[in-house]
């Protein structure tokens, strides 16, 4: 694929995570914070969000396993992986982090499994697609222009 063509694909990319809702502004303000000096400042950001909220989702889930459930220990751990998955962006997990904190609060032990394994597969999606989306853009190299994608 030439250059160009790899640009607009990586474009498109980039564009369907936000027509998908995977991605918010948020994520468009990390891409506004990178530049010549630090030009993998976005890719670096959300590795760090993924190493440290393997961590969260490990502490979750043993939670989860605990009976009986403190609700207060995982709406704590809960808000903390919200406000990560806020940082980046990562619009559909944050949903799913507000769901399962609503769950906590109301005891509903069931809801918070459901919504946890859901929040995963969000979870999973977002990092398989933004791992090949920074793969293929340093193979294209950088863009000329940068462009803000339709919001829905």
């Amino acid at each position: 694929m030439e250059r160009n063509q790899m640009h607009k694909h990586i474009f498109l990319m980039r564009q369907s995570f936000f027509d998908q809702g995977l991605l918010d502004e948020q994520f468009i303000q990390l891409e506004e914070l990178q530049d010549d000096a630090n030009p993998n400042f976005v890719e670096e950001v959300v590795t760090l969000y993924y190493r440290d909220s393997s961590r969260i989702i490990l502490n979750i889930e043993q939670s989860l396993e605990r009976n009986p459930l403190d609700f207060n220990k995982l709406d704590n751990y809960m808000h903390q992986f919200k406000g990560s998955s806020t940082s980046i962006g990562a619009k559909k997990v944050k949903a799913e982090c507000t769901q399962f904190r609503e769950y906590c609060r109301a005891g509903n032990g069931e809801g918070c499994m459901r919504t946890f394994q859901q929040l995963k597969k969000e979870y999973a999606i977002l990092k398989r697609k933004l791992e090949n989306y920074f793969q293929q853009s340093r193979q294209a190299g950088p863009s000329e222009t940068a462009c803000r994608p339709r919001m829905n």
